[in-house]
């Protein structure tokens, strides 16, 4: 690790470091928020930057969606880089949550939730849900050759998160969104046919 004066120069104590390791923090401009954010960079050797305050930046998603969906996701997040696979089983254990939540569909196989889901979502968001399914299934049950092993890697995992958030949105905050503004005409209606009544 690197050491600075008062000026933040480096002192090397007699010898050039080999790694010299910074760490930066921000604050969140906004009031209500104010959090901190803290990196470690070090660009002398590996070039690389790394979140220490939060370990992993997680979106957060609005409390109409079910607070177990939202704990999986993040779980599934945090540890989305040490463990793959567990992020996958996490990310299974959401994608599960959601079709009993939003679809009512409650099978105790997932599987055969979702050939319950087929006809209901698109030809290519049931064979990606189905996909994040079969994919998780590996962190999830042990293959018939203990010896087998199929690992996820953190690329592939992350991709389950996107598909995770990409789900949340289409259905979660686009029905909240579509009853909010269908509400909003409503109401803008009723209020207009009052005021024509007073009018008259």
């Amino acid at each position: 690790t690197g050491f600075y004066d008062e000026y933040g120069q480096p002192i090397r104590n007699g010898y050039e470091s080999e790694t010299e390791l910074q760490i930066c923090s921000i604050r969140c401009s906004n009031l209500d928020c104010r959090r901190i954010t803290a990196l470690a960079m070090d660009f002398h050797m590996q070039k690389r930057v790394c979140d220490i305050i939060p370990k992993k930046v997680i979106r957060q998603f609005p409390d109409y969606i079910p607070q177990q969906i939202r704990n999986d996701y993040e779980e599934a997040t945090c540890i989305l880089n040490d463990s793959p696979k567990a992020a996958a089983t996490l990310y299974r254990r959401c994608l599960q949550g959601m079709v009993r939540d939003f679809w009512g569909i409650a099978k105790n196989k997932l599987a055969d939730a979702i050939k319950e889901l087929n006809g209901k979502v698109s030809v290519a968001q049931w064979n990606a849900i189905d996909g994040l399914r079969k994919i998780g299934n590996i962190g999830a049950h042990m293959e018939n050759d203990v010896n087998m092993i199929i690992d996820i890697d953190e690329g592939e995992a992350e991709k389950l998160g996107k598909l995770i958030e990409l789900l949340m949105e289409k259905w979660y905050i686009a029905r909240h969104d579509e009853e909010a503004l269908l509400q909003d005409i409503s109401a803008i209606s009723a209020q207009k046919q009052d005021e024509r009544k007073g009018a008259k």
